[in-house]
């Protein structure tokens, strides 16, 4: 017979920093979580479908729609004319991105008119039937191109400057220039854009959008319809994922359902298919990096002088944060004395690029680690001696290029502890014998590390709302501003609240994101989604235990200090009473039972015309050690092993933080080896489906996979429960393939030339530059 261990009466369920699975685990693996387009259809339902110009650049000389609109099933044609408010839904308010462009398409692939049909398979062929006539116009798609081109630059480029940059280069003892170009990368979410818009009376409509940001899509959506945004309700129960793709991109796509719906009076969806959603919505910024180093014989920077030129496309869409945050990164975990940072945010005739995970940070980061590397092999080193030669650490070594101070510095230990438990130097020391025997499979080894700062650079953007309310019989219902797309939010955020209540995780039910209960919300993004809306749930949950001691002390005649949450319970001087009961017993006494949480970030601000501020609350750090194996003859490769290190505070739930660090590596390998986005000469796309854009299969996976959270780490900040933001830093652990990369194939020419891989590092790039180093060691062995 077995006998089962009662559970202990000192504990709850699910409560703040237990492993427990996501809330939807299960509904994701058996295919039963609803998303918009499994949701039961409004009678009368339209559906939509997006008519795209075929031209990188031209003016529209003429545009016959009488075909489209007399095809079967054809309700109604939309154009840029016939948007009711303002035909834009630029999030910056530039005014440079038209819901539907009218007189000039600047890509190709620019929506141009919606076909609203009976059903969506109509409403696709119908789009296919329009007859454009164009006046051909010069167009750019390239980055380098553009700036050779001078073409202008969507939003102001910024500055960050700290010391005489030129003094610092002209006295260093060595000094070195180069390049780097960095691919971008498409989101390749699950779920693609949809979204189905339901008429209400007056000048009302509501939303299901598949968005992180339902309150920019409410003010979108109301400056289309030329409406204000109490007539605009916008929810989201969950996405299929959305890694930065949903936070300005699923504007257009509710604008044009909600302007359809209005005008028809009738529900309208619109979902793109996956080839035409790759078209239209924006990508990483894929960037070209030069620097100008100068450094000593110990591998110490003394400066550096880079620029930052990305590919943003044809709008400004988000591209001035994501290239600041570029810069920011540029340090990663390194001291410049002397340092100057310029990012180039370029116009291109290509889709306008927007937020992806780590949004510009890990191209700057990039851009760093590449300083480090050529630093490494100019002095025939190893790249891990150069990284903490030059870590933040050590008098007057603590202040960022954007002048912050680096107070929370803990890259040296995890660094050692990764070394260490690994076995670094022996496996490098191993490795490096091997490929002295190995004509042609060749091995590397990289240990990087990685600061991410936490925080929305846009200073407004660092606060979030969260409703609570407490029922008769003790359940509780949260909605907060974060939307959920997968990464555990809802999860991480209940267990707070049971935390604070004292009561099991199952007691607690999280709705839908809507902009009806939580309004003004920010973006899920910036990795801040825990942090702030965690905070707002307990300063809800704070708020409403409150009422309830004051209430208990007054009954039951004790001091507020004699009564307390404990599991499930309430304890009332020498009573206990089930949370249920006494929240029965509160109710009938009239203690109000619902807040509204607020929490703004404290002690952040930043000057962006001085380049100067504190834009970050604290740091992230990880480390990670890969290791690859490399076919000379043919670039082929794989990853080996690959080791984890990473810091998430006092992580809330360290089940969750793992799988977001595993997933985090896999999708950054996959930025920085397979997946390749490629425009044609006429600026078309043609890397627009799983057959073309190559992301990591499960096969890619490295065979050896540890990862491990700093246990000791615990957030020097009074974050939620001094945890620390885990969505984005992980995401740049994976330049340590990239540089494993770099280091088999600099084996090549005895580790004495610098591999300079591009990234995406494919197999072509990698047999490339294969064939240059031994091309260059058949030489002189430098390069010019």
């Amino acid at each position: 017979m077995t006998h089962h261990k009662p559970r202990s009466k000192t504990e709850i369920r699910g409560g703040a920093h237990a492993t427990r699975q996501h809330d939807s685990a299960h509904k994701h693996v058996t295919g039963s979580a609803d998303y918009i387009d499994d949701m039961a259809e409004p009678a009368g339902i339209l559906h939509g479908y997006l008519g795209l110009s075929d031209r990188a650049h031209a003016r529209i000389v003429s545009l016959d729609l009488d075909a489209v609109r007399a095809s079967d099933g054809v309700v109604a044609v939309l154009t840029g004319a016939d948007v009711p408010g303002s035909n834009d839904i630029s999030p910056t308010g530039r005014n440079d991105e038209p819901v539907l462009a009218e007189n000039e398409v600047l890509f190709h692939g620019q929506p141009v008119f919606a076909v609203i049909a009976e059903t969506r398979e109509k409403a696709r062929r119908a789009a296919k039937k329009a007859v454009f006539t164009y006046e051909d116009l010069p167009h750019v798609t390239d980055v380098r191109a553009a700036v050779d081109a001078d073409y202008p630059y969507v939003t102001d480029p910024l500055k960050l400057e700290r010391g005489d940059v030129e003094a610092g280069l002209a006295a260093a003892p060595l000094r070195l220039k180069g390049d780097m170009r960095i691919g971008g990368q498409d989101h390749f979410y699950l779920e693609g854009h949809i979204a189905m818009a339901i008429p209400g009376e007056d000048d009302e409509v509501t939303v299901w959008s598949s968005t992180q940001h339902p309150s920019e899509v409410q003010h979108m959506v109301a400056h289309a319809l030329g409406t204000v945004s109490n007539a605009v309700t916008v929810q989201v129960r969950r996405m299929g994922g959305g890694f930065g793709g949903k936070e300005t991109q699923s504007n257009q796509f509710a604008a044009i359902a909600a302007i359809a719906a209005k005008k028809l009076n009738r529900a309208v969806k619109i979902r793109p298919d996956r080839d035409d959603d790759m078209i239209i919505t924006g990508k990483r910024h894929d960037f070209v990096v030069d620097y100008d180093v100068g450094y000593d014989e110990a591998g110490v920077i003394h400066a550096l002088d880079a620029s930052f030129a990305a590919r943003c496309g044809f709008s400004s869409d988000l591209s001035g944060p994501v290239t600041d945050r570029a810069l920011f990164h540029a340090d990663n975990c390194y001291f410049y004395q002397d340092v100057r940072l310029r990012s180039k945010p370029m116009m291109t005739n290509t889709v306008s690029n927007t937020a992806f995970r780590g949004f510009g940070g890990p191209q700057g980061m990039l851009g760093g680690e590449r300083v480090i590397e050529e630093v490494a092999y100019a002095l025939g080193r190893d790249p891990l001696e150069i990284r903490k030669a030059n870590f933040y650490g050590g008098q007057g070594r603590d202040i960022t290029p954007y002048h912050q101070k680096v107070e929370d510095n803990i890259i040296a230990r995890i660094v050692e502890d990764l070394e260490v438990s690994t076995d670094y130097q022996a496996r490098r020391a191993e490795i490096i014998d091997f490929n002295a025997g190995s004509p042609v499979v060749r091995r590397g080894i990289a240990l990087t590390p990685v600061k991410f700062g936490i925080s929305f650079t846009a200073t407004w953007y660092n606060q979030a709302g969260a409703l609570v309310h407490v029922y008769q019989d003790g359940s509780i219902h949260l909605n907060h501003g974060g939307t959920e797309m997968g990464q555990g939010l809802n999860t991480k955020v209940a267990q707070v609240l049971a935390e604070e209540f004292q009561v099991d995780l199952d007691t607690i039910r999280i709705t839908a994101t809507t902009t009806g209960k939580v309004p003004n919300t920010s973006a899920t993004a910036a990795s801040s989604g825990t942090d702030l809306n965690g905070m707002a749930a307990a300063n809800a949950a704070q708020q409403i235990k409150a009422r309830l001691i004051g209430f208990a002390s007054e009954k039951f005649s004790v001091p507020p200090e004699q009564v307390e949450f404990i599991p499930n319970h309430v304890r009332i001087g020498n009573e206990l009473l089930a949370f249920g009961d006494f929240i029965k017993m509160a109710y009938q006494a009239r203690i109000q039972l619902s807040a509204a949480g607020f929490y703004k970030t404290p002690d952040i601000h930043w000057d962006r015309a001085k380049g100067m501020g504190r834009p970050f609350y604290y740091f992230a750090y990880g480390a990670a050690v890969s290791e690859v194996s490399i076919d000379t003859l043919t670039g082929e490769y794989q990853v080996d092993r690959v080791d984890v290190l990473h810091d998430a505070g006092r992580s809330l739930n360290p089940a969750l933080d793992i799988g977001q660090i595993e997933g985090a590596f896999v999708q950054g390998m996959g930025w920085l080896t397979t997946e390749e986005l490629w425009w044609d000469d006429k600026g078309r796309l043609r890397t627009h489906a799983p057959s073309t854009y190559k992301i990591p299969l499960a096969s890619d996976r490295p065979p050896v996979f540890n990862v491990r959270l700093a246990d000791w780490s615990e957030n020097r900040e009074p974050t939620i429960r001094r945890s620390k933001a885990v969505g984005e830093p992980p995401f740049m652990l994976p330049i340590s393939v990239l540089e494993a990369l770099g280091m088999a194939v600099a084996s090549i020419a005895d580790y004495q030339i610098s591999p300079r891989l591009d990234a995406p590092a494919t197999p072509e790039r990698v047999l490339m530059a294969v064939e240059r180093l031994k091309a260059l060691a058949a030489g002189d062995g430098a390069e010019g």
